[in-house]
């Protein structure tokens, strides 16, 4: 490595290519999982050289009122809108996300039944009762109705974004 990009990166750094990141899962552009892989890889990352190898594939950020892009608004010629209820128009990392808000919590819980439930059967030397079911079925068929509900209805790109992170001082 020569030059900056062997020199060793701050903390300051490091909330850059993370904000960047965050930007780029907004956009559409990474999904939860791969956000979350480089998000880690940041924070530990080490040198500038670490840093930047997480952002090649992804391209610069241009604020709005540099972009050569026409708001819709402006671009888009008048025509009577369809009948019935809008249809609003968002990236993927919303849906996303709102997927994520519905689904995480039935995910560690019925990880940490089956967990019990696993542990005791090996610790009692038989197969128990699969108890975990009354856990995970009844929860699981809410929460497809209310995914699917929700997906019809929009619900994702109808709820306000969560607010970051934000520190007084």
């Amino acid at each position: 490595m020569d030059g900056r990009d062997g020199m060793r990166a701050a903390d300051a750094d490091r909330e850059a290519v993370a904000e960047r990141l965050r930007i780029a899962l907004n956009e559409g552009r990474l999904d939860l999982h791969e956000y979350d892989e480089r998000l880690r890889q940041a924070y530990a990352a080490r040198t500038y050289a670490e840093l930047e190898a997480l952002l090649t594939d992804l391209p610069p950020v241009t604020p709005p009122q540099r972009s050569g892009l026409a708001p819709a608004a402006a671009s888009a010629p008048a025509v009577d809108p369809p009948a019935g209820p809008p249809v609003p128009v968002t990236t993927r990392g919303g849906t996303a996300r709102w997927l994520a808000e519905v689904w995480l919590p039935y995910l560690n819980v019925v990880a940490v039944v089956v967990t019990i439930w696993a542990v005791t059967s090996l610790l009692s030397r038989e197969l128990l009762y699969f108890w975990p079911v009354w856990v995970a079925g009844p929860w699981g068929a809410v929460l497809l109705i209310r995914t699917v509900t929700g997906l019809t209805s929009g619900e994702p790109h109808r709820k306000p974004p969560k607010p970051d992170n934000c520190q007084a001082g």
